[in-house]
């Protein structure tokens, strides 16, 4: 659940989202500590500036997103009286609802977005999670969706709970609007590594270069690929692989990706 109405000025974007560079990995921190990290229209416009800032930058290979604090990582939609950027208001002159265009840039971003998930993520803070590539969740932090609570129903994030968890988990989670604490047994769809507080950011720092050792082209190639290969037809599918496999191996990083490993040595890339 995303709480505030379809309204302008929310706010400026640099006083509630914040972006941070360590080597080749952007953080995009939701900087609402005292709202719990919640998310309205001018938090949406920030992390898109942030995504938007990472692949305009070369030496970008991956972003993280995350909330500030300890106690949120987003908690969903601010239901308080007088709430800012609620989503629950569809504006008949803007109909491009302002989650579905973050969510729709998160589908298109072409670097691996990886969510440090700092304390709780609920409704549309859970559904921000299932958007990412992948999650390094503190193990006291609850997921879930709690819009039945309220006599609502995740509509916005459902193709992304469809993407990463089982049906009836999935089905459990909406319909009981029960959270589940990221190192619990039932987690282990959403959440790569599960870790104490003290141990998240050497965690997340480990996983971000794991990723951005590696070659960026085929890594943004790849993520292109797979947001189109999500929506078709196997055989389709099959037919749009090759085409992007042989087009891949002409890359420069692909080339020094084969000379490094017949010369046994540590590839260079470029990013081309």
């Amino acid at each position: 659940m995303f709480d505030g109405h379809s309204q302008s000025g929310t706010g400026n974007v640099a006083e509630q989202v914040r972006t941070t560079r360590k080597g080749a990995t952007l953080t995009i921190t939701i900087d609402r500590e005292r709202r719990r990290n919640a998310l309205n229209e001018t938090v949406a416009a920030g992390i898109v500036a942030g995504l938007d800032e990472a692949e305009g930058d070369r030496s970008i290979r991956a972003v993280v997103l995350t909330g500030a604090g300890d106690k949120a990582f987003c908690a969903g939609g601010d239901l308080q009286p007088g709430a800012d950027g609620t989503p629950f208001v569809i504006d008949a002159a803007d109909p491009q609802h302002y989650v579905a265009r973050l969510l729709r840039r998160m589908d298109a971003f072409r670097l691996p977005i990886i969510a440090r998930v700092n304390g709780h993520a609920l409704a549309g803070g859970f559904g921000l999670v299932c958007a990412c590539d992948l999650v390094v969740a503190r193990d006291d932090a609850l997921l879930g969706v709690t819009e039945v609570k309220v006599g609502l129903f995740p509509m916005m994030i459902l193709p992304y709970l469809l993407r990463v968890l089982p049906y009836r988990t999935m089905m459990e989670l909406c319909l009981s609007g029960e959270p589940i604490k990221a190192g619990d047994p039932g987690a282990v769809d959403i959440v790569n590594y599960a870790v104490p507080a003290a141990e998240l950011d050497a965690r997340t720092d480990w996983l971000a270069e794991r990723v951005t050792s590696k070659s960026p082209t085929g890594i943004r190639l790849g993520k292109q690929a797979l947001s189109k290969i999500r929506e078709m037809s196997s055989d389709s599918a099959l037919e749009y692989a090759q085409f992007m496999l042989a087009n891949m191996a002409r890359t420069r990083d692909a080339r020094e990706g084969f000379a490094a490993f017949n010369e046994k040595r540590a590839p260079i890339w470029t990013a081309e």
